[in-house]
Protein backbone atom coordinates (compact mmCIF):
# COMPACT_ATOMS: atom_id res chain seq x y z
CA UNK A 1 0.00 0.00 0.00
CA UNK A 2 1.59 3.15 -0.93
CA UNK A 3 2.15 5.49 2.26
CA UNK A 4 0.06 8.63 0.74
CA UNK A 5 -2.92 6.18 0.84
CA UNK A 6 -2.19 5.48 4.06
CA UNK A 7 -2.00 8.63 6.15
CA UNK A 8 -4.95 9.53 4.18
CA UNK A 9 -6.83 6.55 5.63
CA UNK A 10 -5.59 7.67 9.29
CA UNK A 11 -6.27 10.92 9.29
CA UNK A 12 -10.05 10.27 8.03
CA UNK A 13 -9.81 7.64 11.71
CA UNK A 14 -8.36 10.50 13.47
CA UNK A 15 -11.15 13.07 12.65
CA UNK A 16 -14.03 10.81 13.09
CA UNK A 17 -12.72 9.95 16.73
CA UNK A 18 -12.46 13.07 17.54
CA UNK A 19 -15.99 14.47 15.77
CA UNK A 20 -17.65 11.62 17.93
CA UNK A 21 -15.69 12.55 20.84
CA UNK A 22 -16.63 16.21 20.76
CA UNK A 23 -20.22 15.70 20.01
CA UNK A 24 -20.39 13.12 23.01
CA UNK A 25 -19.38 16.05 25.40
CA UNK A 26 -21.79 18.50 23.80
CA UNK A 27 -24.98 15.64 24.16
CA UNK A 28 -23.79 15.32 27.73
CA UNK A 29 -22.82 18.79 28.30
CA UNK A 30 -26.56 19.97 26.83
CA UNK A 31 -27.86 17.15 28.91
CA UNK A 32 -26.66 18.65 32.43
CA UNK A 33 -27.49 21.41 31.93
CA UNK A 34 -31.25 20.71 31.17
CA UNK A 35 -31.35 18.28 34.11
CA UNK A 36 -29.80 21.58 36.74
CA UNK A 37 -32.16 23.92 35.43
CA UNK A 38 -34.71 21.53 36.19
CA UNK A 39 -36.39 22.26 39.52
CA UNK A 40 -36.73 19.01 41.98
CA UNK A 41 -40.42 18.16 42.46
CA UNK A 42 -39.92 18.51 46.17
CA UNK A 43 -38.09 21.28 46.53
CA UNK A 44 -39.08 24.14 49.31
CA UNK A 45 -36.68 27.04 48.54
CA UNK A 46 -33.15 27.84 48.39
CA UNK A 47 -31.68 29.32 52.12
CA UNK A 48 -29.47 31.83 52.91
CA UNK A 49 -27.92 32.60 56.12
CA UNK A 50 -24.56 33.02 58.12
CA UNK A 51 -24.59 30.69 60.89
CA UNK A 52 -26.69 27.10 59.36
CA UNK A 53 -26.23 23.64 59.25
CA UNK A 54 -28.59 21.44 56.66
CA UNK A 55 -28.44 17.77 56.62
CA UNK A 56 -30.74 15.90 54.56
CA UNK A 57 -31.57 15.86 50.96
CA UNK A 58 -30.58 19.21 49.51
CA UNK A 59 -29.50 20.37 46.02
CA UNK A 60 -26.22 22.83 45.58
CA UNK A 61 -26.83 25.59 42.70
CA UNK A 62 -24.80 27.81 41.04
CA UNK A 63 -26.76 31.29 40.89
CA UNK A 64 -24.42 34.68 39.63
CA UNK A 65 -21.02 33.23 40.76
CA UNK A 66 -22.46 32.51 44.22
CA UNK A 67 -23.84 28.60 45.13
CA UNK A 68 -27.05 28.27 46.65
CA UNK A 69 -28.44 25.93 48.78
CA UNK A 70 -31.62 24.15 47.96
CA UNK A 71 -33.94 22.71 50.65
CA UNK A 72 -36.01 19.39 49.66
CA UNK A 73 -38.74 17.52 51.26
CA UNK A 74 -36.75 16.36 54.34
CA UNK A 75 -34.06 18.37 55.11
CA UNK A 76 -33.04 19.19 58.61
CA UNK A 77 -32.44 23.12 59.25
CA UNK A 78 -30.75 23.81 62.44
CA UNK A 79 -29.28 28.03 62.51
CA UNK A 80 -26.88 28.60 65.60
CA UNK A 81 -27.28 32.27 65.53
CA UNK A 82 -28.56 35.08 63.94
CA UNK A 83 -31.00 34.90 61.64
CA UNK A 84 -31.80 32.75 58.48
CA UNK A 85 -33.82 32.99 54.64
CA UNK A 86 -36.05 30.94 53.02
CA UNK A 87 -36.80 31.58 49.11
CA UNK A 88 -40.09 29.62 48.49
CA UNK A 89 -40.20 27.91 44.87
CA UNK A 90 -44.08 28.63 44.96
CA UNK A 91 -43.48 32.44 46.01
CA UNK A 92 -42.75 33.74 49.10
CA UNK A 93 -40.20 33.91 52.19
CA UNK A 94 -39.58 32.46 55.59
CA UNK A 95 -37.26 34.49 57.81
CA UNK A 96 -35.87 32.28 60.61
CA UNK A 97 -34.63 34.01 63.93
CA UNK A 98 -32.08 31.94 65.84
CA UNK A 99 -31.03 30.01 68.20
CA UNK A 100 -33.98 27.46 65.54
CA UNK A 101 -34.14 23.75 64.89
CA UNK A 102 -36.55 22.64 62.63
CA UNK A 103 -37.45 20.37 59.53
CA UNK A 104 -39.18 20.82 56.56
CA UNK A 105 -41.58 18.41 54.17
CA UNK A 106 -43.50 19.33 51.22
CA UNK A 107 -46.32 17.52 49.13
CA UNK A 108 -48.68 19.04 46.66
CA UNK A 109 -49.19 22.75 47.42
CA UNK A 110 -48.87 21.58 51.02
CA UNK A 111 -45.71 23.34 53.16
CA UNK A 112 -45.50 21.18 56.72
CA UNK A 113 -42.82 23.38 59.13
CA UNK A 114 -42.15 21.16 62.10
CA UNK A 115 -40.67 23.27 64.59
CA UNK A 116 -38.72 22.44 67.41
CA UNK A 117 -37.04 25.59 68.67
CA UNK A 118 -36.92 29.19 67.24
CA UNK A 119 -39.14 31.82 65.96
CA UNK A 120 -40.39 31.90 62.12
CA UNK A 121 -41.88 34.36 60.47
CA UNK A 122 -43.61 33.34 57.10
CA UNK A 123 -45.16 35.90 54.20
CA UNK A 124 -46.87 33.97 51.28
CA UNK A 125 -48.41 35.74 48.74
CA UNK A 126 -50.70 33.31 47.20
CA UNK A 127 -48.42 30.00 47.08
CA UNK A 128 -48.57 27.00 49.34
CA UNK A 129 -50.85 26.56 52.82
CA UNK A 130 -48.50 26.06 55.32
CA UNK A 131 -48.83 24.55 58.68
CA UNK A 132 -46.33 24.44 61.49
CA UNK A 133 -46.21 21.37 63.68
CA UNK A 134 -44.71 21.44 67.34
CA UNK A 135 -44.66 18.73 69.99
CA UNK A 136 -48.74 19.36 71.00
CA UNK A 137 -49.68 22.14 68.91
CA UNK A 138 -50.79 22.31 64.86
CA UNK A 139 -51.19 25.94 63.60
CA UNK A 140 -52.39 26.53 59.87
CA UNK A 141 -52.57 29.53 58.00
CA UNK A 142 -56.04 30.38 56.64
CA UNK A 143 -55.96 33.39 53.86
CA UNK A 144 -58.72 35.85 53.89
CA UNK A 145 -60.03 35.94 49.95
CA UNK A 146 -57.25 35.90 48.15
CA UNK A 147 -55.12 38.21 50.41
CA UNK A 148 -52.01 37.30 51.35
CA UNK A 149 -50.72 35.32 54.31
CA UNK A 150 -48.24 36.70 57.10
CA UNK A 151 -47.68 34.73 59.91
CA UNK A 152 -45.18 34.77 63.60
CA UNK A 153 -44.54 31.49 65.12
CA UNK A 154 -42.30 31.08 68.36
CA UNK A 155 -41.84 28.55 70.66
CA UNK A 156 -39.17 28.72 73.31
CA UNK A 157 -37.32 25.61 75.11
CA UNK A 158 -39.36 26.47 78.19
CA UNK A 159 -42.73 25.57 76.51
CA UNK A 160 -43.65 28.53 75.80
CA UNK A 161 -45.45 29.37 72.46
CA UNK A 162 -46.42 32.99 70.54
CA UNK A 163 -48.83 33.22 67.61
CA UNK A 164 -49.69 36.66 65.85
CA UNK A 165 -51.76 36.78 62.76
CA UNK A 166 -50.84 40.05 60.72
CA UNK A 167 -52.58 38.90 57.63
CA UNK A 168 -55.15 36.39 57.38
CA UNK A 169 -55.88 33.87 60.48
CA UNK A 170 -54.68 30.81 62.10
CA UNK A 171 -56.59 27.88 63.36
CA UNK A 172 -54.62 26.23 66.30
CA UNK A 173 -55.58 22.60 67.14
CA UNK A 174 -54.22 20.53 70.06
CA UNK A 175 -53.45 17.40 69.22
CA UNK A 176 -53.82 15.52 72.37
CA UNK A 177 -57.39 16.96 73.11
CA UNK A 178 -59.01 18.12 69.30
CA UNK A 179 -59.33 20.80 71.13
CA UNK A 180 -59.10 24.06 68.18
CA UNK A 181 -58.99 27.76 67.99
CA UNK A 182 -59.14 30.19 65.29
CA UNK A 183 -56.74 33.65 66.19
CA UNK A 184 -58.07 36.20 63.61
CA UNK A 185 -56.24 38.52 62.12
CA UNK A 186 -53.80 41.10 64.03
CA UNK A 187 -54.57 38.36 66.34
CA UNK A 188 -51.56 38.15 69.38
CA UNK A 189 -51.65 35.11 71.63
CA UNK A 190 -49.49 33.41 73.62
CA UNK A 191 -50.23 29.86 75.12
CA UNK A 192 -48.51 27.79 78.23
CA UNK A 193 -47.41 24.01 77.61
CA UNK A 194 -49.34 23.75 74.97
CA UNK A 195 -53.22 24.05 76.18
CA UNK A 196 -55.52 26.20 75.17
CA UNK A 197 -57.07 27.07 78.06
CA UNK A 198 -54.01 28.58 78.89
CA UNK A 199 -54.45 31.09 76.00
CA UNK A 200 -53.47 34.75 76.67
CA UNK A 201 -52.55 37.53 75.06
CA UNK A 202 -49.08 37.96 73.99
CA UNK A 203 -47.95 41.11 74.41
CA UNK A 204 -45.71 41.49 71.07
CA UNK A 205 -43.57 38.51 72.75
CA UNK A 206 -43.21 37.02 68.58
CA UNK A 207 -40.07 39.60 67.32
CA UNK A 208 -38.74 38.26 64.21
CA UNK A 209 -39.18 40.99 61.43
CA UNK A 210 -38.74 39.84 57.54
CA UNK A 211 -35.93 41.90 55.97
CA UNK A 212 -37.37 42.29 52.42
CA UNK A 213 -40.68 41.24 52.15
CA UNK A 214 -42.55 44.60 52.42
CA UNK A 215 -46.45 44.68 51.32
CA UNK A 216 -46.64 46.99 48.24
CA UNK A 217 -48.83 49.81 48.30
CA UNK A 218 -51.27 50.58 46.57
CA UNK A 219 -51.13 53.02 43.61
CA UNK A 220 -52.83 56.30 44.13
CA UNK A 221 -54.57 58.13 42.02
CA UNK A 222 -52.91 61.69 40.94
CA UNK A 223 -56.06 64.43 41.94
CA UNK A 224 -55.81 68.03 41.51
CA UNK A 225 -57.86 70.25 43.61
CA UNK A 226 -58.42 74.19 42.54
CA UNK A 227 -58.29 76.09 46.00
CA UNK A 228 -61.85 76.80 46.30
CA UNK A 229 -61.70 72.82 46.21
CA UNK A 230 -59.17 71.88 48.62
CA UNK A 231 -60.68 74.93 50.71
CA UNK A 232 -64.13 73.43 50.46
CA UNK A 233 -62.96 69.95 51.44
CA UNK A 234 -60.93 71.44 53.77
CA UNK A 235 -63.37 73.26 55.92
CA UNK A 236 -65.97 70.02 56.97
CA UNK A 237 -62.62 68.21 57.65
CA UNK A 238 -61.63 70.91 60.60
CA UNK A 239 -65.07 70.47 61.43
CA UNK A 240 -65.83 66.86 61.86
CA UNK A 241 -62.15 66.29 63.16
CA UNK A 242 -62.11 64.09 66.48
CA UNK A 243 -60.77 65.92 69.24
CA UNK A 244 -57.48 64.77 71.42
CA UNK A 245 -59.06 65.60 74.75
CA UNK A 246 -61.89 62.58 73.96
CA UNK A 247 -61.52 59.77 76.48
CA UNK A 248 -59.93 56.43 74.72
CA UNK A 249 -62.24 53.10 75.72
CA UNK A 250 -60.71 49.85 75.67
CA UNK A 251 -62.08 46.03 76.34
CA UNK A 252 -59.81 43.31 77.47
CA UNK A 253 -61.01 40.07 77.68
CA UNK A 254 -60.52 36.71 76.90
CA UNK A 255 -60.34 35.36 73.71
CA UNK A 256 -63.55 33.13 72.12
CA UNK A 257 -62.91 29.33 72.12
CA UNK A 258 -65.05 27.19 70.26
CA UNK A 259 -64.53 23.53 69.93
CA UNK A 260 -67.02 22.09 67.38
CA UNK A 261 -66.73 18.10 68.96
CA UNK A 262 -67.80 19.44 72.69
CA UNK A 263 -71.45 19.08 73.33
CA UNK A 264 -71.73 21.87 75.46
CA UNK A 265 -69.80 25.05 75.78
CA UNK A 266 -68.77 26.99 78.91
CA UNK A 267 -70.50 30.52 78.85
CA UNK A 268 -68.43 33.32 79.20
CA UNK A 269 -67.73 34.93 82.31
CA UNK A 270 -68.91 38.30 82.30
CA UNK A 271 -66.58 39.14 84.98
CA UNK A 272 -63.82 38.44 83.26
CA UNK A 273 -64.50 41.57 81.38
CA UNK A 274 -62.61 44.47 81.74
CA UNK A 275 -63.63 48.22 80.22
CA UNK A 276 -60.84 50.35 80.54
CA UNK A 277 -61.17 54.34 80.26
CA UNK A 278 -58.38 56.98 79.49
CA UNK A 279 -58.74 60.44 80.10
CA UNK A 280 -56.48 63.54 81.06
CA UNK A 281 -57.63 64.22 84.28
CA UNK A 282 -57.50 68.52 84.16
CA UNK A 283 -55.88 70.17 86.78
CA UNK A 284 -58.61 73.14 88.56
CA UNK A 285 -58.05 76.34 87.40
CA UNK A 286 -57.80 78.77 90.05
CA UNK A 287 -58.00 82.62 89.38
CA UNK A 288 -56.15 85.44 91.18
CA UNK A 289 -56.81 89.28 91.39
CA UNK A 290 -58.95 92.47 91.86
CA UNK A 291 -62.07 93.67 89.99
CA UNK A 292 -61.65 97.83 89.29
CA UNK A 293 -64.91 99.74 88.32
CA UNK A 294 -65.24 102.11 86.12
CA UNK A 295 -65.21 106.15 87.31
CA UNK A 296 -68.52 107.80 86.86
CA UNK A 297 -67.71 111.42 85.76
CA UNK A 298 -70.32 113.09 87.84
CA UNK A 299 -73.14 116.06 85.62
CA UNK A 300 -72.38 119.24 85.93
CA UNK A 301 -74.09 121.63 88.80
CA UNK A 302 -77.20 123.38 87.11
CA UNK A 303 -77.69 127.01 88.87
CA UNK A 304 -80.95 128.03 89.56
CA UNK A 305 -83.14 131.07 87.86
CA UNK A 306 -82.28 133.49 90.76
CA UNK A 307 -78.56 132.96 90.79
CA UNK A 308 -78.65 132.93 87.40
CA UNK A 309 -80.59 136.38 87.20
CA UNK A 310 -77.72 137.63 89.89
CA UNK A 311 -75.22 136.81 87.55
CA UNK A 312 -76.79 139.02 84.78
CA UNK A 313 -77.50 141.60 86.98
CA UNK A 314 -73.61 142.00 87.90
CA UNK A 315 -72.70 141.10 84.59
CA UNK A 316 -74.76 144.50 83.68
CA UNK A 317 -73.23 146.82 86.70
CA UNK A 318 -69.77 145.74 85.68
CA UNK A 319 -69.18 144.19 88.27
CA UNK A 320 -68.37 139.95 88.36
CA UNK A 321 -70.65 138.19 90.77
CA UNK A 322 -68.49 135.47 92.74
CA UNK A 323 -70.02 132.18 91.39
CA UNK A 324 -72.07 130.46 94.23
CA UNK A 325 -71.45 127.25 94.28
CA UNK A 326 -75.19 125.40 95.15
CA UNK A 327 -75.85 123.18 97.74
CA UNK A 328 -77.20 119.75 96.68
CA UNK A 329 -81.14 119.83 97.30
CA UNK A 330 -82.07 118.55 100.27
CA UNK A 331 -85.73 116.69 100.27
CA UNK A 332 -87.98 118.29 102.29
CA UNK A 333 -89.25 116.22 104.98
CA UNK A 334 -92.66 116.44 105.02
CA UNK A 335 -94.14 116.71 108.88
CA UNK A 336 -96.42 114.29 109.86
CA UNK A 337 -99.74 115.52 110.08
CA UNK A 338 -100.84 115.95 113.89
CA UNK A 339 -103.42 113.76 115.38
CA UNK A 340 -105.06 116.97 117.10
CA UNK A 341 -105.71 119.39 114.34
CA UNK A 342 -108.33 121.52 116.19
CA UNK A 343 -109.36 125.44 115.07
CA UNK A 344 -106.41 126.79 116.91
CA UNK A 345 -104.12 124.77 115.49
CA UNK A 346 -105.38 126.54 112.09
CA UNK A 347 -105.69 130.04 113.07
CA UNK A 348 -102.23 129.48 114.56
CA UNK A 349 -100.63 128.08 111.15
CA UNK A 350 -102.21 131.18 109.20
CA UNK A 351 -100.36 134.08 111.42
CA UNK A 352 -97.13 132.60 110.98
CA UNK A 353 -97.91 132.56 107.36
CA UNK A 354 -98.76 136.23 107.65
CA UNK A 355 -95.65 137.66 109.31
CA UNK A 356 -93.50 135.45 106.85
CA UNK A 357 -94.05 136.99 104.19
Amino acid sequence: MPPLLYLSKLQRCLALTVGGVFFSIFILAKAFAQQTDQVPYDAVGVIEGDSIIVTGPVNMEMVHGQVKTMLRSGSDVRVKSGTAKIDLVDGGQIQICGPAHFSVLTSGRSLTVALEEGAIHAHIERGPTLTIYTAQIQARTIAIGDGPQDVQVGIESSGEMCLRANRGAIRVEQQLTGQSVIIPQLGDVQLLNGQLEGLQSGAGHCTCELESVKAAPEPQPSITLSAVAAALDAAPAAENAPSKEEPIYQVIMPPLVYDAKAKAHTPLDPQMILLVRRARVRSTLIFQGRVVGEVVAAPPATQSPAAAARQTQGDVAGKKTPEVTPKPAVPAVKPAASANNSFTDRVRSFVRKLWSK
